[in-house]
């Protein structure tokens, strides 16, 4: 079935709203002055961050996947308080509103191929950086646009669910 992704932004807005925080955060972090936050709107892109260019490569990587640590972070610590609930029947409307507002973050989680082009421009394609710094950065590149493309097969909302449900449970399973 094919949604197109504006209307599962829509759906999932808390997790657009967390990713742009994430990296706001990071930006704020590593004191990169940012011109201009979207947190969420309902066209392309649904959010940004306008900042100023990092100063060193860790702080540009950081920037930029920020949303996959933020987010998925978020999206465990919310959805393993949901699923305790599930776990042992008590849930309630709170446990199914914190499991959608989990899976809604960890759905993205993902940096976007925007996030992508920064990284890919202000790394590899750059004169002054090193090759060692190429050579880790690359495979990163490669890993956001392989988690875009997988979007268009539900990926990002797979993680978010499995994160927020699937290792809660796991972890509830061999300590219960």
């Amino acid at each position: 079935m094919f949604i197109p992704g504006i209307f599962i932004s829509i759906a999932t807005f808390p997790g657009v709203i967390v990713h742009e925080l994430a990296h706001q955060l990071f930006c704020r972090l590593f004191k990169v002055p940012v011109f201009e936050v979207c947190y969420f709107r309902p066209e392309n892109p649904v959010g940004y961050v306008i900042h100023e260019p990092a100063q060193k490569v860790y702080q540009t990587v950081f920037i930029s996947v920020g949303p996959f640590i933020v987010n998925s972070l978020l999206c465990f610590v919310i959805g393993f308080s949901a699923a305790l609930q599930f776990k042992f029947d008590s849930a309630n409307v709170l446990d199914y509103l914190l499991m959608y507002l989990a899976i809604s973050i960890g759905a993205h989680a993902f940096p976007s191929t925007g996030d992508a082009n920064s990284l890919w421009n202000a790394v590899v394609k750059s004169k002054t950086t090193s090759w060692l710094s190429k050579i880790v950065v690359t495979p990163i590149v490669g890993f956001i646009y392989a988690g875009a493309l997988g979007s268009f097969f539900w990926l990002d909302i797979i993680y978010g669910s499995a994160v927020a449900m699937g290792l809660p449970y796991l972890i509830i399973k061999f300590l219960v």
